[in-house]
């Protein structure tokens, strides 16, 4: 029997990636189900495209990732004349099975396989549409397959839907939860099992922040136009500065993000974030050793480094560092998160 060393294990476990179930999990009824829920992106999307019919009129569009269809079929309703959807999961039989059962076949042509392998019926397509986001906006890099689609397809004057979306980033007070989720290994029935601790703290928990838990303001990390975004920019390093609202004490980091439909006479925005309303995405909180002890005005400064993980483009490696001397403590942290 080969003994593996804690350090061993701990590296192992660090590599996993989600490169072999990635679109395996788009195949699953569950992970729609939910996000067709979440009624917060999905109207969005509708406003964004039934409301503005005079953008959709007579075009061709082409939607990225089309899941059930669901934005084929609003794109349909718009006028739309032809609409190309393009997925690699095998819920693609069931969408062509809703696509039939709602009348649209004449209008809507489904396409299975890679966005960078296919070939479309057409050159050019007027608009592209895509809900490409993932955790931390950025997981799952799907929108690099929506740069790809824009820079082959889209004609001269087209349309992106969504075509705008910034990264924000905050810090919280969490002290109960940390406990929960992250010292509770610590002491399992009695027994140190804190090595899982240790992997713990490196993975960003995706789940909601009560508003309450909020200690400083938020600070913009990032702003995409996807219209002109190259794939080189979205590997981003930017400097933040978040100013305590209250005195307390800090647990963790917290990003969310907001999307914008620009276009049309009619554009629509949502948020991700911790006072808007509940979305799948939930945000994305960092916790870090120990804790900062904050009063009311005083300044935090760090980076965040963001970039695909080198064995699997859709992971996101993220290092994070963070300087503060106020009156009663200093802190100070250079931290690597692994997103999967």
């Amino acid at each position: 029997m080969t003994e593996n060393k804690p350090d061993e294990v701990l590296k192992k476990i660090d590599n996993m990636s989600s490169a072999d179930y990635y679109f395996d999990s788009y195949s699953h009824f569950g992970i729609h189900e939910e996000m067709l829920k979440d009624e917060v992106r999905t109207m969005a999307y509708r406003r964004a495209i039934v409301n503005n019919k005079n953008l959709f009129k007579g075009k061709v569009v082409l939607d990225v990732g089309c899941g059930t269809g669901i934005l084929c079929m609003f794109a349909a309703q718009a006028g739309a004349k032809m609409v190309i959807g393009v997925d690699n999961s095998e819920m693609l039989p069931m969408a062509q099975k809703i696509i039939t059962a709602n009348n649209f076949d004449k209008t809507i042509t489904l396409i299975k396989g890679k966005m960078e392998e296919v070939v479309l019926p057409v050159d050019k397509v007027d608009i592209i549409i895509s809900e490409w986001m993932g955790y931390f906006m950025l997981y799952e890099g799907m929108l690099d397959t929506v740069l790809y689609a824009r820079d082959k397809y889209l004609a001269p004057g087209g349309v992106i839907l969504p075509d705008k979306c910034s990264l924000y980033i905050t810090a919280i007070e969490d002290l109960d939860y940390k406990e929960e989720k992250i010292n509770f290994w610590n002491n399992v029935y009695g027994f140190d099992m804190s090595c899982i601790r240790e992997v713990a703290l490196k993975e960003p928990l995706v789940d909601v922040v009560q508003p309450n838990m909020i200690v400083t303001n938020d600070c913009c990390i990032l702003n995409v136009d996807i219209m002109t975004i190259t794939k080189d920019q979205l590997k981003f390093k930017s400097d933040f500065k978040l100013k305590a609202l209250r005195d307390d004490l800090i647990h963790a980091f917290v990003v969310y993000f907001d999307i914008e439909f620009s276009k049309g006479d009619k554009p629509v925005y949502f948020s991700t974030g911790p006072k808007a309303k509940y979305t799948h995405w939930k945000q994305s909180i960092m916790y870090f050793e120990d804790h900062i002890k904050i009063q009311q005005n005083e300044i935090i400064t760090g980076t965040l480094d963001c970039a695909p993980f080198d064995k699997n483009h859709r992971d996101l490696m993220i290092k994070l560092s963070f300087d503060f001397k106020g009156q009663q403590m200093s802190n100070s942290a250079q931290l690597e998160y692994h997103m999967r």
